[in-house]
C-alpha cells in the first residue's frame, strides 16, 4: 500500500532508482533539508499545508502564475519549468523550488513515485485510437474476467476495481497523472494482477499515463480527431506513437511480482495506422482485421438487427461466435480483444465465452423502446469515422423500406473541420438528417449549424426538406421521433453516455437516452416535448 504521506528525498530516490540504467527523465537534483509531503497536486483548490504542488504548463492553461495562491493555502513544495527568479514571487524559506524542463513529464513520474510504481505490480494493457477504445476495453475487460484473470479496467466511462465500480468526471479523457496512479495502487492493492487502461490522444500527449510499464499497446483505428488541439494530423498521430514507443523501453527496479508478457503491439492490418505504426514496435506484433492475412481475423460475418455472427480464426484455433454487439465496427472492436487476449495465452473457448459475454455498453449503440413502431437507437459517435459506421451498422438494422434518420451536433472548441464532414456523411448515407447542439461551448451554435448545413446543402439536401436544423436538442430529438414510420430507424449521436451538455461554461444535465424516452412518451400521449432545462428551449 502507497503511503499517505512521504518526504521529498524519498519521492525522489524512488523515481531515481526506477529510471536507473534507462532513458527516462532523471529526477531533479535536489541537496536541501528533508521535508514531510502530504499530498501531491496541481490544482490550488486542492492545496493543503504540506502539499506538493507542481505548476503544469498546458496547450492553454499555466500553473505559475498561481504558485503565489499554493503558498498562501500552505504548499510546502513547488515544481515548476520557470527560473525562480523568473516567477515574480518569493519563495519562503523551508519552501523548495524544483526547476524541471517538463511539469507534464514530472507530475507523472513524481505520481508514480508517491504509489511506488503500482503498473510494474500488473500486466498493463494500453487501449488507444480515434473510435471504439472504450467499447474495446470493455470488451477485453470482460475476456479477462471470463477467463478468470483478475483484472482491473480504467476507461472514460468508469472505473472497476474487483467488484467496485466507480463513473469519472464529466467530459473526462483520460484522467490525470495522479488519478491513474491511485487508480493502479489500489489494482494492486486488491489483488489483481492485470490492468486494460484506455489510453486517449490527450493523456498520450499531456503525459497523464506516462511512467506506466506497457506490456501491450493496442489500436483500433486512427482517423480525423481532435486536430483543435494537436494542431495536426501528423501531431494527432504522434500522441497515439507514444504507447507503442513504451514497449521500447526497458525499465530499472522495482522488478515486477507478475509474470508479464512478451511486450506486444496489436495492429488494426486493414487501418491506414498499421503501415507507420508497425515499424515502431521492436518485439512482437500481432495484427487482426476482416484480411486472412492478418494474425486474428473474421470471416462468414453476418449481421443482424441484435446480434453479430462470425468465425473467429485464432493462429491456432477457429470458433464461431455470437456476439450481441452490431456493427462493422464492433466486429473490429472484438477482433482486437481477441488478439490481445490471445497474446495473453487466454485459450480460444475462454475468448469465445468472453465475447458473447459482452452486453451492450451504454450509450453504444444502446436501444431506447417506448413501444413506439420504429427502432431508436443512442451512439457516441461523434467523428466522421464513427458516424460513418454508425450508419452502415444500422442500414444492416433497419427493416425493409425503412429510413435512417440522424440527430447530432458538433461540439464548441473543438476541432472545426469535422462538422463539415458529419453533416456531409450523415447526407450522403442517411435518409434525413436533424443537426443540433452537441456542447457548443463558448461557440456561437448558430454559427456552428450554418457550417453544418453547408455541409448538407453540399450534397444536394433541401433545408425543411431532408434536413432540418433544431438548436434544443430534446426538440431536436423530438422532431427526428416524430418524422419516423414503422421500419424506420433513428440514431441519435455524439452523446452517448455523458451525462451534461455545456452551454457557455455551464455543464447542463443532460442524458440522450431519457430524452429520447421523455420525447416517445410524449409522441405517443400527443403532447409537445417538455422543457428539459437547456438553455435552448
Amino acid at each position: 500500500m502507497a503511503p499517505t504521506a512521504t518526504t521529498l528525498k524519498q519521492l525522489l530516490q524512488k523515481w531515481r532508482k526506477a529510471v536507473a540504467g534507462t532513458g527516462y527523465p532523471q529526477p531533479p537534483v535536489y541537496t536541501g533539508p528533508d521535508i514531510r509531503l502530504e499530498r501531491l497536486v496541481e490544482h490550488t483548490g486542492e492545496v493543503e499545508p504540506g502539499s506538493a504542488f507542481v505548476a503544469r504548463v498546458r496547450a492553454t492553461s499555466d500553473g505559475h502564475p498561481y504558485i503565489g495562491t499554493a503558498l498562501a493555502r500552505g504548499a510546502g513544495l513547488i515544481v515548476g519549468e520557470r527560473p525562480v527568479g523568473a516567477l515574480g514571487i518569493k519563495i519562503p524559506d523551508g519552501v523548495p523550488y524544483l526547476q524541471v524542463d517538463d511539469t507534464a513529464v514530472a507530475m507523472a513520474w513524481l505520481a508514480a513515485a508517491w504509489h511506488d510504481f503500482p503498473a510494474r505490480e500488473l500486466v498493463m494493457i494500453g487501449i488507444t485510437g480515434t473510435d471504439g477504445k472504450t467499447t474495446t476495453s470493455n470488451i477485453l475487460h470482460q475476456v479477462l474476467r471470463t477467463a478468470g484473470i483478475r483484472a482491473g479496467l480504467l476507461s472514460t466511462i468508469r472505473a472497476v476495481i474487483g467488484t467496485t465500480e466507480e463513473s469519472l468526471a464529466l467530459h473526462v479523457t483520460t484522467p490525470e497523472a495522479p488519478v491513474v496512479q491511485q487508480y493502479l495502487r489500489r489494482m494492486v492493492d486488491a489483488g489483481l494482477t492485470h490492468c486494460v487502461l484506455e489510453a486517449t490522444s490527450h493523456g498520450l500527449a499531456q503525459r497523464r499515463v506516462g511512467a506506466i510499464d506497457f506490456d501491450m499497446a493496442v489500436v483500433t483505428n486512427i482517423t480525423h480527431e481532435h486536430l483543435d488541439y494537436h494542431g495536426s494530423y501528423e501531431a494527432y498521430r504522434a500522441a497515439k506513437a507514444r504507447l507503442f514507443e513504451n514497449l521500447n523501453h526497458r525499465w530499472g527496479a522495482p522488478a515486477r511480482s507478475t509474470q508479464a508478457p512478451a511486450k506486444t503491439a496489436v495492429l488494426n492490418l486493414d487501418d491506414d495506422s498499421y503501415q507507420w505504426l508497425a515499424p515502431i514496435p521492436s518485439g512482437r506484433v500481432l495484427t487482426y482485421g476482416l484480411r486472412p492475412d492478418a494474425d486474428v481475423y473474421a470471416t462468414n460475418v453476418t449481421y443482424a438487427a441484435a446480434s453479430t455472427t462470425y468465425s473467429l480464426h485464432l493462429p491456432e484455433q477457429t470458433v464461431s461466435v455470437e456476439a450481441t454487439l452490431v456493427g462493422d465496427f464492433n466486429v473490429y472492436n472484438m477482433l482486437a480483444a481477441a488478439a490481445a487476449a490471445h497474446a495473453l495465452g487466454i485459450r480460444a473457448e475462454l475468448i469465445k465465452a468472453g465475447l458473447e459475454a459482452v452486453q451492450a455498453l451504454s450509450g453504444r449503440m444502446e436501444r431506447i423502446d417506448a413501444g413506439q413502431p420504429f427502432l431508436t437507437l443512442v451512439d457516441f459517435a461523434h467523428t466522421p469515422n464513427a458516424l460513418e459506421r454508425a450508419i452502415a451498422a444500422a442500414q444492416r438494422m433497419v427493416q425493409a423500406n425503412g429510413r435512417i434518420i440522424t440527430v447530432f451536433g458538433s461540439a464548441g472548441k473543438r476541432d472545426v473541420a469535422k462538422r463539415h464532414l458529419m453533416a456531409e456523411i450523415s447526407a450522403r448515407d442517411a435518409d434525413l438528417t436533424v443537426l443540433t447542439a452537441e456542447d457548443p461551448r463558448t461557440e456561437s451554435l448558430a454559427e456552428i449549424l450554418e457550417t453544418m448545413a453547408e455541409g448538407c446543402r453540399a450534397q444536394g439536401e433541401v433545408e425543411g426538406v431532408t434536413f432540418w436544423r433544431i438548436p434544443d436538442r430534446g426538440r431536436a430529438i423530438y422532431h427526428a421521433l416524430s418524422l419516423a414510420r414503422p421500419q424506420d430507424l433513428v440514431l441519435i449521436c455524439g452523446k452517448g453516455h455523458e451525462q451534461s451538455i455545456c452551454f457557455g461554461t455551464t455543464e447542463y444535465p443532460w442524458d440522450d437516452r431519457e430524452a429520447a424516452l421523455t420525447a416517445l412518451r410524449a409522441l405517443a400521449a400527443g403532447k409537445t416535448m417538455p422543457d428539459l432545462g437547456l438553455p435552448t428551449f
